[in-house]
């Protein structure tokens, strides 16, 4: 058993929990808060959201022995907030449910939206949504209730906060700091210290050819620069760079699946052929509210085009996802993610070779990725059948 204390709708709870107790049966079971629902209990539904730390997550997905020390605010915790009530009057005005069962989710995501995206129209309140599936409404009233509350003067945006230190009379006696380190190392801490494997085995393979209208000297000489290339992928951000040979890079990637925002922390080897214009990267990372981990390689070669002018980056990947956010790692689905991010990452490159700034900044939205993959698919078996 895990000893935990954290904040649970204002209120300082502690017990003892399995490690592999979700945040959800910790609430529903241990205290009673029902209001959260449990759908799928995969993290596709969304009807499990609520906030941790002002954030919301999956609590589905994520382990209640992972939020020791945050704050956690259910759907029973907005009774008195003055944005909540907005919410809940305008959900009831244009009857944007039904049986209620996704509603909970809902308002989280909700509740996120209108204050982290005071400036969001339609699309984006549909696309920010699509993490949190209803049966009964067809989403209308739903976008409609949002959009109207937006559409009223708003607090600040939210800042999302940092986990709260607890001190050390809430935590009470504590055991050497060695053996604390040993047993249960921070949850902001856990993803850098994974170690980097020498090879992996049962990984998935994919590998791509991306054509680029640079010469292959200019290219390469853009891909020796690492901290330049890590800028040109969205959602990606390097925290340091090696203080000298064999020493790794940490950095961060976030990726958006719905209203949840999993940010993989990590470390990487990063090597250089020059004479070959050949490279690999080896690393390993982990998103510490989820517990999920990541660990891959990425070999990259740039080769002449076919016209002179222009160049071919050749990349090798392979990789392997463990852990609740590892359904999000299907194959299919990763490949599709992976041709997307690589067009994105060929747009800034291109920008940045002609001395300009990055095309595409935010991080991806993996819904918005799969929607639009499925769409592409689809289209392609029309346009077959019409042939």
């Amino acid at each position: 058993m895990t000893a935990i204390s954290l904040t649970v709708n204002g209120r300082r709870q502690s017990a003892e929990v399995e490690p592999r107790t979700h945040l959800a049966d910790f609430l529903r079971e241990d205290l009673l808060l029902t209001g959260t629902h449990l759908g799928c209990e995969h993290g596709v539904c969304g009807a499990c959201t609520l906030m941790v730390d002002g954030r919301p997550v999956r609590s589905c997905l994520t382990f209640a022995a992972s939020c020791d020390g945050a704050e956690v605010q259910t759907v029973e915790g907005f009774e008195d907030d003055p944005l909540m009530t907005r919410l809940r009057d305008a959900f009831s005005r244009h009857h944007a449910l039904q049986c209620g069962y996704c509603t909970p989710g809902m308002l989280a995501t909700a509740y996120d939206i209108v204050r982290r995206l005071p400036e969001a129209d339609e699309p984006r309140i549909r696309e920010e949504l699509a993490g949190n599936l209803c049966r009964c409404t067809g989403y209308a009233g739903i976008v409609a209730a949002i959009a109207e509350v937006l559409a009223d003067p708003l607090t600040a945006p939210l800042q999302p906060r940092e986990r709260p230190a607890l001190s050390a009379a809430e935590n009470g006696p504590q055991p050497p700091a060695a053996a604390t380190a040993s047993a249960r190392p921070a949850a902001t801490s856990f993803a850098t210290t994974l170690p980097i494997p020498e090879r992996i085995d049962g990984g998935v393979t994919l590998e791509r050819r991306l054509s680029l209208d640079i010469a292959p000297q200019a290219l390469w000489t853009l891909l020796e620069d690492f901290q330049a290339v890590v800028a040109c992928l969205p959602g990606a951000s390097l925290e340091s760079v090696p203080e000298g040979p064999g020493e790794p890079v940490t950095g961060s990637f976030t990726v958006a699946i719905g209203p949840m925002r999993a940010q993989f922390r990590g470390r990487a080897l990063v090597a250089y052929d020059e004479v070959r214009r050949t490279g690999l990267v080896r690393g390993t990372g982990g998103d510490p509210v989820s517990r999920s981990q990541a660990e891959g390689q990425m070999r990259f070669a740039v080769e002449a085009g076919a016209d002179t002018a222009g160049s071919v980056l050749v990349v090798a990947l392979v990789y392997r996802l463990k852990g609740p956010l590892s359904q999000f790692g299907r194959p299919a689905i990763v490949a599709d993610v992976v041709d997307r991010l690589l067009a994105r990452f060929a747009d800034n490159l291109a920008a940045l070779a002609e001395g300009r700034g990055p095309v595409h900044a935010a991080p991806m939205s993996g819904f918005g990725l799969i929607f639009e993959t499925i769409s592409m698919r689809v289209q392609k078996l029309l346009a077959r059948l019409r042939g």
